[in-house]
């Protein structure tokens, strides 16, 4: 999912690294396809064939009907259509007569959508703008948020610009593949269930989480660190605790990209991947972590912008828009019943190759429920109504499809009452006992790949001159902030810099003068998927100049926070740590690691070619001493 950011009045909202009624789709009948009799290619004898179901709306006598059925009953075409749109909004505080306000209100009272996806803003914003529209909604709204690392992973980063101060907001966790690193499915349980119970406290029901991708291709730049890890075993089983747990409280949990993005070196936001793999292949990696979210009830799954010609009758259409993929696979071969989201409908790999409306239509055809942030809300609506009335599309495949959408929302009793009450978010969100399990994952995913000398742990000599210099990107103000600052609470003389992709080569040379005359130099790399620049790599200069500390022998350190395949292109580097992501809690994890204020025992859970395998790590004991 892209990342929406925009200036809201004094604040710069920053990503910092997307009831207790159960929303499991037991009772959620297959969908109906325009073209299931005669599809070309089609695989005969799926694993789970479909079951003959009745008329939703008809099988049973008025006074039986259930909420979903009756307001299904008296819904037209134009309002079935119109369950099926989630167009983005972003969280921030947007009054009524405001452009922003006016937009989402026509979208709810003229187009009727089913539901909207939430983007960055406080908790408390995000609440009351959900609170409004859910006011102005005929039938109740399904909202849905990127929620990988947590409600904080859009909920959270704040920063007042003139103060400098951190606004505070939801629980950030670390990264999914610090999870991986730390091994432990209750602590992946335990974050599920924190992300769902934070979700609805401001009025989300469908975390679109976890993402169940094996990332078994270093150079991924829309994945990476987003995954568990590249053991499918291992990804099986974390996801499907952390389903687990996000459905436990409630929430829909949602698995993420189907049918597998980890093998790609191509952005989908930028254009279409194309992963080559076998069947054989895909059965054994790719799917396995789906399957395994499926077997414990997974409610929803989203699709990918990739196409996998094994898996496509041998095509190279996307996977969002194919039938082999959504309806052949997905429904009927692995026995998937709950509601199937489109990935982001106005990213490149869709929306430059395919009109507005007819996107929309391919995407229903194929076998998709919601589609999900439609860069047009109107034609979207309108093509899939015109594919009705031409008899491309037959009515009872939209029924189906808004009949899924009705059930969900019932199950989560939103016809008794869709808002949320305010007063209880300080009591849900952001609470310390949820930050400590943030701080327990950071603590336990911290993992050591390379110790020359010893280096580790430090001793933490307050007269010491040590040098910390931090490459992030340019708007990422939380780069630093906390693991800096835990470094100068010990090097009361730390000197600090900041380098970003746009700065002057020359800064290298004077960053290697003075490195010359520390007793030791810490770099830090932030180099994260969340801008989305097709790109997970460091410029050459920020990589020559590691490289160049190695070669003049000056003690060093490089820290990842975030993507760990990094240290190819400094093979020389002295000692290596992976914090596999940028949140507060991983800052001051690996900030206590340096100096063995708890034992250090993460494990790597993807192989970092050619230097280090899946399992790697060393261990360090706790430093027995008090500062």
């Amino acid at each position: 999912m892209p990342l929406r950011t925009r200036s809201t009045s004094a604040l710069a909202l920053l990503l910092a690294a997307c009831s207790t009624v159960s929303p499991t789709p037991e009772a959620v009948e297959p969908v109906p396809t325009a073209t299931s009799g005669d599809r070309p290619g089609a695989r005969p004898s799926p694993v789970r064939p479909p079951v003959a179901q009745p008329d939703p709306v008809r099988s049973r006598s008025d006074a039986m009907r259930s909420w979903a059925e009756e307001t299904l009953a008296g819904m037209t075409l134009r309002q079935k259509v119109g369950q099926l749109m989630m167009p983005f909004v972003l969280g921030d505080y947007a009054p009524r007569g405001t452009g922003q306000h006016d937009r989402v209100s026509r979208w709810i009272e003229q187009e009727e959508i089913g539901g909207l996806i939430v983007s960055v803003g406080s908790p408390t914003d995000v609440a009351v703008k959900l609170n409004d529209f859910q006011t102005l909604a005929r039938v109740p709204l399904l909202i849905a948020a990127d929620l990988e690392t947590g409600a904080g992973f859009r909920l959270s980063g704040a920063i007042h610009s003139p103060t400098n101060i951190v606004l505070g907001g939801a629980t950030n966790f670390p990264n999914l593949m610090a999870v991986g690193a730390a091994g432990d499915a209750e602590l992946a349980r335990q974050m599920g269930r924190i992300t769902g119970r934070e979700a609805l406290a401001v009025g989300i029901h469908v975390p679109f989480a976890p993402v169940l991708d094996v990332n078994n291709n270093p150079d991924n730049p829309i994945i990476n660190v987003r995954s568990f890890g590249e053991n499918p075993e291992r990804v099986s089983e974390l996801g499907a605790a952390f389903v687990g747990g996000i459905q436990e409280m409630g929430a829909i949990a949602t698995g993420k990209h189907f049918p597998g993005h980890g093998d790609t070196d191509v952005d989908s936001h930028i254009g279409l991947p194309v992963i080559r793999a076998s069947r054989e292949r895909m059965d054994s990696v790719e799917l396995e972590p789906f399957r395994a979210a499926i077997d414990v009830g997974l409610g929803g799954m989203m699709t990918a912008h990739i196409t996998v010609p094994s898996l496509n009758g041998g095509g190279e259409l996307p996977s969002t828009l194919s039938s082999h993929v959504l309806t052949d696979l997905l429904r009927e071969q692995l026995g998937f019943r709950g509601l199937v989201f489109t990935d982001a409908m106005d990213m490149g790999a869709i929306d430059r190759e395919y009109g507005r409306g007819e996107a929309a239509v391919m995407a229903i055809e194929a076998g998709a429920d919601i589609i999900l942030m439609p860069p047009d809300v109107r034609a979207a609506i309108d093509g899939i109504i015109e594919a009705v009335q031409l008899g491309r599309l037959p009515e009872s495949r939209i029924d189906a499809s808004a009949m899924k959408v009705l059930r969900a929302k019932e199950r989560l009793s939103l016809q008794d009452g869709a808002t949320v009450p305010m007063e209880r978010i300080p009591f849900e969100v952001g609470i310390p006992e949820h930050a400590e399990v943030a701080n327990e994952i950071a603590r336990r995913s911290i993992t050591l790949l390379r110790n020359e000398r010893n280096l580790l742990p430090l001793l933490g000599t307050r007269t010491a001159r040590v040098m910390s210099v931090t490459y992030r990107r340019r708007n990422d103000l939380l780069a630093g902030r906390y693991f800096n600052g835990s470094l100068r609470s010990v090097y009361p003389r730390l000197s600090a810099t900041d380098v970003t992709k746009d700065s002057d080569p020359e800064i290298y040379n004077e960053l290697l003068e003075e490195a010359r005359s520390s007793a030791l130099v810490v770099v830090s790399t932030y180099v994260t998927v969340v801008s989305y620049s097709g790109t997970v790599a460091l410029p050459e200069e920020t990589s020559n100049f590691i490289e160049q500390l190695a070669e003049a022998r000056i003690p060093h350190i490089v820290v990842s926070f975030g993507n760990p395949y990094l240290v190819r292109e400094f093979p020389s580097t002295q000692a290596y740590m992976a914090a596999w992501s940028g949140s507060r809690a991983s800052q001051r994890a690996a900030a206590s690691a340096l100096f063995g204020e708890f034992e250090i025992t993460g494990r790597s859970p993807t192989r970092i070619p050619p230097f280090f395998e899946i399992g790697d790590g060393i261990r360090v004991p706790a430093r027995n001493r008090g500062r």
